[in-house]
Formats: structure tokens, C-alpha cells, sequence
């Protein structure tokens, strides 16, 4: 069981960073916060958008950020989430993270490979 922040944040990150080979860019890339876009032009609810945002990781006060655009894009992909995911997700789509076990991490990695498969069915990647 990791607490440590710094650990907690670079082992989410090491989960993201294989998708800066498959369609996103990141546009930060710090000690404390990683994040990953789409920089396809498309057309989202009738905008015309150049960029969309997939996930990032951030370390806050308090606990580790881990952001994923794809649970507010498309509410229904909470039913794919475990409960012990589901609870750490505040707002719409900010999970905050104190305590990361491989459990955790497992659904994370799960979210992140249901998060890439929905970005590419709707063209965003």
C-alpha cells in the first residue's frame, strides 16, 4: 500500500505516459503533474474543438489528483468503475487519492484502456 504522494503520483503516471504513443500529447510534465490531450479537430455537442482533454495526475495538498475526462464526457462509464474507485471520485471527474494498493491501480489502469477505447470510437483520438 503506497502513501507516499510522490510514489502515489509517479505510479499513475508511469500508467498514462504509454498513451503519449497513441494519439495524445501531454503539455505537462513535471514532478507534480502529468496530463494528456487529444489534439485532433473535432466536433464535440456541436463545437468545433482543436483539443480534448484525457486525463492528468496532479499532487495536491492533501492527496493526489487524478483527473479522467472520459467518466464526464460520458457519465454512463461510472457503472464500469469498482466501488472502492467510485468512492474516491469527487465532482464530475477528479478521483482524489491518499492510499494506493495494486487493486486500486488495477481499476485505474481499467479505466484509463475504457477511457482510450471511447475516445476512439467517438473519433476524439
Amino acid at each position: 500500500m503506497k502513501t507516499d504522494f510522490v510514489e502515489i503520483f509517479q505510479t499513475i503516471r508511469a500508467s498514462l505516459q504509454p498513451y503519449a504513443t497513441v494519439g495524445f500529447s501531454n503539455r505537462v510534465n513535471s514532478e507534480t503533474s502529468f496530463d494528456l490531450w487529444s489534439d485532433k479537430n473535432v466536433v464535440i455537442e456541436g463545437r468545433k474543438r482543436s483539443e480534448v482533454f484525457f486525463a492528468s495526475v496532479t499532487i495536491q495538498k492533501g492527496h493526489v489528483g487524478f483527473y479522467y475526462m472520459p467518466v464526464y464526457a460520458e457519465p454512463d462509464m461510472k457503472r464500469i468503475f469498482d466501488p472502492n474507485l467510485l468512492k474516491l471520485l469527487k465532482g464530475k471527474s477528479c478521483f482524489h487519492i491518499k492510499k494506493l494498493d495494486d487493486a486500486l491501480m488495477s481499476e485505474i489502469e481499467d479505466a484509463l484502456a475504457a477511457g482510450f477505447k471511447l475516445y476512439k470510437e467517438r473519433g476524439w483520438v
